[in-house]
């Protein structure tokens, strides 16, 4: 009944479609396999695409000829640009999305993709022979040969789901759980543990009174993710903001001994940068209020996400105290907010590749890593998709370095530092922040896509050197202008910046605190009139990377120098314990996860940095 695949991917969440489309976009045949048809690319919690640090991995996959920023594209209901008071490293797009719209539309595109088969089915384990994957074992009786086989399970091995004092088995409310794969896992030799997450109550909007919130409009005039021909938003929803209270506070804490988190029931870390409401008010005990962000689930329906008042508290409590929130004093839920424990796998098993260690072509990706967010789980997919294509080749691995991209410093935290608590991207966790921009996604890496060889990917290409040659006309027109001081020294002294003596070039100019091309552009007809020609997009894109050119070449210097230790390489059979002079941490730590460099050695939690000479003077450098 089934031919043998080049690649299945197990689930159909955020990081098993993108990697499906990216096994296809090299060529390969895939089969995804989901639970249920009608769930694929599914929300399951927050309907939102994007956010700090989020913002930039969505923008990455779309330049590595990803999916994601389309399908947020085509049905987002508003756009912001968060950390615009910041620097330009700061600013994230974020996206509010129809919940349904944003399903249906993914399935709508992998549907389109000749290359991917689906099958509706549970798998309960996988084929091996050696120490290699061979194919997947379904609930149906199947047992489906593959070349490789990609593991996105997000939430639903073993998943059990709390309300209070209630729990029963679940990979997602209304859905049941996986079992199979982790026993079987377990048996090979890999180390599972248990994971937490949460999502919060959805309520009736026609119940609540938007008049005691707080609007929070999207952008005026509104962007967009991908670097594709995509449509801007149209008629933008509007989010509220309101806010908890002592009365709401006290409600809860009545429900802590029904709490499943609280009374030890639930064994797994939750995500501490996301925590629940009760975990919240038990946390930050001096506060007496916290913030809570009213998003709408779509155009067609008056479904609302609590964004905020995640919680595993008993039902009667949650609806309770939602009614002392201010505009909710007529609430009206539609189903409870509820934690759900999984199943997950120390990521250091893996390589950068996302193929694990012990089984050759088997690869994980999501959740099943330990990490929490669409945006997280999609690139993970992407990644993995593309380098099980590669494998099967016999082709060198993709593999993103900390410098390159977010995605690059996300897998690497995961293999070399591990992860206790589910792991989330911040715009803190990366060195190289300067370099790694929402606005330059598509010039760091979308030249990978055209070394691959992907498909369809000529109107990518087209627009990336349309940016280019955007880039380098912006940059020679703003080096060779010289700027008058009778030009600008009214606008200079409105800002506080000191007047020019004599002429200047401007792209002297433009360096200055405050001096951005917003300002010159009212001072200059000439520069008006030459960036009015050209994609407000590219010349923002531009101007940032002259601004901070400075900056940008530090981190580039830096960046340079950390390569070096990466291209010491280690031996893969070496005996830690035999080297004098390695503290016990590290030759534990560098014993379990074999790092492939010297750079690598030295991100690990645990290695020193006497233990990183020790090595190099081992090595003979």
């Amino acid at each position: 009944m089934f031919e043998t695949y080049d690649v299945v991917v197990v689930g159909g969440g955020h990081a098993g479609c993108e990697a499906a489309v990216a096994a296809s976009n090299l060529g390969a045949r895939v089969l995804l396999i989901t639970l249920n048809m009608q769930t694929i690319g599914q929300m399951s919690c927050n309907p939102a695409m994007g956010g700090v640090a989020k913002g930039q991995i969505v923008r990455e996959i779309d330049a590595l000829h990803g999916r994601s920023a389309i399908v947020t594209d085509h049905t987002a209901i508003q756009f912001r640009m968060l950390n615009r008071s910041k620097g330009p490293a700061m600013w994230s797009p974020r996206a509010q999305n129809d919940r349904m719209q944003f399903a249906l539309f993914w399935r709508k595109s992998l549907e389109e993709i000749p290359l991917i088969d689906f099958w509706q089915d549970m798998v309960v384990g996988i084929v091996v022979k050696g120490d290699r994957v061979t194919g997947v074992r379904t609930r149906l009786g199947y047992e489906i040969p593959a070349r490789a086989v990609i593991l996105t399970t997000g939430t639903f091995m073993n998943g059990i789901i709390h309300i209070g004092e209630k729990q029963f088995g679940g990979g997602r409310m209304g859905e049941s759980a996986s079992k199979g794969i982790t026993e079987q896992l377990i048996d090979l030799g890999f180390e599972a543990g248990r994971m937490k997450t949460g999502t919060p109550p959805r309520v009736d909007g026609r119940t609540l009174d938007y008049s005691q919130m707080e609007i929070q409009p999207g952008d005026e005039p509104p962007s967009k993710f991908s670097y594709l021909d995509t449509p801007v938003v149209q008629d933008q929803l509007p989010c509220h903001i309101t806010y908890t209270n002592p009365e709401v506070h006290a409600i809860l804490r009545k429900g802590f001994d029904r709490s499943p988190m609280f009374c030890g029931r639930i064994k797994g870390p939750g995500p501490r940068y996301c925590p629940s409401i009760e975990d919240k008010i038990e946390r930050f005990a001096e506060r007496d209020r916290h913030q809570l962000f009213i998003e709408p689930e779509g155009r067609n329906t008056v479904e609302v996400y609590v964004n905020g008042f995640s919680t595993s508290l008993p039902e009667d409590i949650q609806y309770e105290a939602l009614k002392k929130i201010p505009g909710f004093e007529r609430v009206k839920m539609f189903r409870p907010g509820y934690a759900i424990e999984y199943d997950y796998f120390p990521p250091y098993q893996l390589y950068h590749t996302l193929e694990t260690r012990t089984i050759h072509h088997l690869y994980f990706a999501g959740q099943i890593n330990g990490t929490t967010g669409y945006e997280e789980a999609a690139c993970q997919g992407l990644v993995a998709g593309i380098n099980a294509v590669l494998k099967l080749r016999d082709e060198e691995p993709f593999v993103l370095r900390r410098d390159e991209a977010y995605i690059g410093v996300l897998i690497d935290d995961l293999i070399n530092k591990g992860t206790k608590e589910p792991y989330r991207m911040f715009t803190s966790r990366a060195e190289f922040r300067m370099l790694l921009r929402q606005d330059n996604a598509d010039l760091r890496l979308t030249p990978y896509v055209e070394k691959l060889g992907m498909r369809n990917i000529e109107r990518r290409i087209a627009l990336l050197r349309e940016k280019q040659k955007t880039i380098e006309q912006v940059e020679r027109f703003v080096s060779e202008y010289s700027v008058a001081p009778e030009q600008v020294n009214r606008m200079l002294v409105e800002i506080g910046s000191t007047p020019l003596s004599q002429k200047i070039k401007l792209v002297t100019l433009l360096r200055r605190p405050k001096v951005d091309f917003r300002l010159l552009r009212q001072c200059i007809p000439q520069l008006d009139a030459f960036l009015s020609q050209l994609k407000e997009e590219y010349v923002q894109a531009a101007e940032i990377k002259m601004k901070y050119a400075g900056y940008i070449e530090r981190e580039k210097l830096m960046a340079e120098k950390l390569q070096r230790l990466e291209n010491v390489r280690i031996p893969p059979h070496i005996d830690y314990s035999r080297i004098h002079g390695l503290s016990a941490e590290a030759i534990e730590k560098l014993s379990a996860i074999r790092p492939q460099s010297i750079g690598q050695a030295s991100r690990i939690s645990g290695v020193s940095p006497s233990d990183v000479s020790v090595l190099l003077v081992y090595l003979g450098r």
